[in-house]
C-alpha cells in the first residue's frame, strides 16, 4: 500500500495547496489598503521640485497625471500583496510577526523599486540615497505595517469564521 494515496493523505495535500490562492487573495487585500496608505503618503510628500512622489510614479510610462501615477500605484501593490502572501502568509497569521515580516517586506521593495528599477526606468542614479529615496522608505514602510496589520486581521478574522464547528 506504499504507492497508494488514502483520502486522509489526499486532502492533507490538497489543503496545503489551497491555502497558497487563499493567502494570495488575503495578501491582495492588504496589499490594496497597504497601497492606499503609501498612495497618501506619496500624494502629499513632495521631496523633488514640489512635484508629489504619485507623480513620480507615473513617470514610469512617461505621464505626468497623479491619476495615472495611482493606477499604477495601487497595480504594484496588488501583486507586491499577493506576492506578500503567497511567500509570507503562512508566517503572517499572528499581528506581531505580520508587522515584523510586513516591515521588513517594506523595505525589501522599497530597495527593488525605489532605488534600483524606478531610477533606472526614469534615468536617474540607482542606489543612492536622497531627499526622495528617504520619502520613499517612509512610504514602503507604511505600506509594509498596514499590509502586515491587515493580512494578520483578515488571517484571524477567516479563521474564527473557518473553524472547526462548535
Amino acid at each position: 500500500m506504499s504507492g497508494t494515496i488514502t483520502m486522509a493523505t489526499a486532502s492533507h495535500i490538497f489543503s496545503k495547496t489551497a491555502a497558497i490562492p487563499v493567502h494570495a487573495v488575503w495578501g491582495a487585500a492588504a496589499g490594496l489598503v497597504g497601497g492606499v496608505g503609501m498612495g497618501i503618503w506619496m500624494s502629499v510628500s513632495r521631496p523633488v521640485m514640489d512635484t508629489a512622489m504619485i507623480t513620480m510614479v507615473a513617470g514610469l510610462p512617461g505621464s505626468t497625471n497623479a491619476f495615472a501615477g495611482w493606477l499604477i500605484h495601487l497595480s504594484i501593490a496588488l501583486f507586491a500583496g499577493a506576492t506578500f502572501g503567497i511567500v509570507l502568509g503562512h508566517l503572517a497569521q499572528r499581528l506581531a510577526s505580520a508587522i515584523v515580516l510586513g516591515l521588513a517586506y517594506g523595505v525589501v521593495w522599497w530597495a527593488i523599486g525605489a532605488l534600483w528599477i524606478m531610477p533606472a526606468n526614469m534615468g536617474m542614479p540607482v542606489f543612492e540615497w536622497n531627499d526622495v529615496t528617504s520619502s520613499s522608505l517612509g512610504a514602503h514602510l507604511v505600506f509594509g505595517l498596514l499590509v502586515g496589520a491587515t493580512f494578520a486581521c483578515i488571517a484571524q478574522a477567516m479563521g474564527k469564521r473557518t473553524g472547526p464547528a462548535r
